[in-house]
C-alpha cells in the first residue's frame, strides 16, 4: 500500500511538471512493482527531455530485460557504459542479457567485471562460481592405482616414433657442362741414362790389373793412347776395349814364351 501511495505522489508531480526529473524515480518504482511496461513508457518520455540522465537509462534497460526485449535492453545499457564504463548496474544487466542468450563465456566475463566493483556481493560470487564450474569443469583426479586412459594416450604419443617423411621426387638431371679443355704440356727431353757395365767389361776391368802387373807384357803390347771424348759412356767403353787388347796381347806373349 505504501509503494502505491509513493507511485501516486510521483505521478502527480510529473503531471504538474512534465519536465521534472522525478520521472526516473517514478520509473524505478514502477519497475520494482512489476509494472515494467509503464516503467519503459515513463523512461522514454523523460529521456526525450533529459537524454543524459544515466540512471533513468539504466532503469529503462532493466525494465526491457524484464519484458524479455533483450536486444533493446542491450543497446540502452551499452549507451550507459560509453559514458560510465564502471556503472555496476549496467554491467550486471549486460551480463544477465548474455546469460539469457546462452552466451555463458561472455556472461561470466561481465559477471567477473561486476564482481571486481562489488567484491562482497554474495549473489555475484555465487553466480560467478556456478558459471565457472559449468564452463570450466574441474579436471578429474588421477587414479591412485595407475594412469588413466587419457594419460596413457599422452604417454604413447610422447614415445611414439616420428612419422617418416614422404620422399620427394627426384629432381630431373640437368645437362652437365662439357669438360674443360686441358692444354697439352710438352714432354720433358729424355735424359741420357748410363748403361750398366756388361759382364765382359767387368771381367776386363778385373783382368786389367793382372795384366798391368807384368812389365814385359805391358811394354810389348802397349796400345796407342785413345783420345777422350765428351760422352763418359763412350770413353769408358774405349778404356775397356784397350784393356782387353792389352790382356789378350799378354796372353799371346805368355803362350809364345812357353813354346820349346
Amino acid at each position: 500500500m505504501a509503494d502505491n501511495q509513493r507511485i501516486d505522489d510521483l505521478r502527480r508531480r510529473i503531471q504538474k511538471d512534465p519536465a521534472s526529473i522525478a520521472f526516473a524515480q517514478l520509473a524505478e518504482e514502477l519497475r520494482r512493482a512489476g509494472q515494467c511496461q509503464e516503467a519503459v513508457d515513463t523512461c522514454r518520455a523523460g529521456l526525450s527531455i533529459h537524454p543524459g540522465y544515466l540512471s533513468a537509462r539504466v532503469t529503462l534497460g532493466r525494465a526491457l530485460i524484464e519484458l524479455n526485449q533483450l536486444d533493446d535492453a542491450l543497446a540502452e545499457l551499452q549507451l550507459v557504459l560509453r559514458s560510465a564504463p564502471e556503472n555496476l548496474a549496467a554491467i550486471r544487466g549486460i551480463a544477465e542479457i548474455h546469460h539469457r542468450h546462452g552466451q555463458l563465456g561472455e556472461a561470466l566475463h561481465q559477471y567477473r567485471n561486476a564482481l571486481t566493483l562489488a567484491r562482497n556481493d554474495p549473489d555475484l560470487e555465487r553466480t560467478v562460481n556456478e558459471l565457472s564450474r559449468e564452463i570450466e569443469p574441474q579436471k578429474p583426479a588421477a587414479p591412485t592405482d595407475g594412469l588413466s586412459f587419457a594419460q596413457m594416450q599422452q604417454e604413447l604419443l610422447k614415445h611414439a616414433p616420428p612419422p617418416v617423411p614422404e620422399s620427394s621426387p627426384a629432381a630431373p638431371a640437368q645437362a652437365s657442362d662439357p669438360p674443360p679443355v686441358v692444354p697439352r704440356v710438352a714432354a720433358p727431353p729424355a735424359t741420357t741414362e748410363i748403361e750398366p757395365e756388361s759382364p765382359t767389361e767387368a771381367a776386363v776391368d778385373q783382368a786389367a790389373p793382372a795384366a798391368s802387373s807384368e812389365p814385359e807384357a805391358t811394354q810389348a803390347g802397349a796400345a796407342p793412347e785413345v783420345q777422350s771424348v765428351e760422352n763418359p759412356t763412350h770413353e769408358r767403353a774405349l778404356h775397356s776395349v784397350a784393356a782387353l787388347e792389352q790382356w789378350l796381347d799378354a796372353i799371346h806373349v805368355a803362350r809364345t814364351d812357353e813354346r820349346p
